[in-house]
């Protein structure tokens, strides 16, 4: 086995002024649809579902905008994600407020929405 790679430098993936773009995923809100975690963008702060959701809107924002960091936007969770590399970072700056979606807003979520079978429309 080789030696560790070199962490990549993030910084200009990365714009910590920007504020996230709500409390939920734009598209699942958009569409009437449900997620399980909540991922914001690094670079623009868009929120998106992440790969477990039955979307993964996170990922295909990635993909369409070449914005390859992302954060978690769950309460407690402070991680960051590098899809271009597949490289999980612990901790990294820290980006506008608010850093997560509301306390009180379930996982999966938003309340309402969210199908009583919902375990069986994860990606695992």
């Amino acid at each position: 086995m080789g030696p560790e790679p070199e962490p990549r430098d993030v910084s200009a993936a990365i714009d910590p002024t920007v504020p996230p773009s709500g409390p939920g995923c734009v598209e699942c809100d958009a569409s009437g649809g449900w997620w399980f975690h909540l991922r914001r963008c690094a670079a623009c702060g868009h929120v998106g579902c992440c790969d477990s959701s039955p979307s993964q809107h996170a990922t295909a924002h990635a993909a369409a905008t070449g914005h390859p960091v992302i954060q978690s936007f769950e309460p407690g969770e402070s991680w960051f994600w590098d899809y271009s590399s597949d490289q999980f970072y612990a901790e990294g700056p820290e980006l506008a407020a608010p850093d997560s979606h509301p306390a009180d807003q379930p996982a999966p979520g938003p309340q309402g929405r969210v199908p009583q079978d919902w375990k069986t429309h994860l990606h695992r």
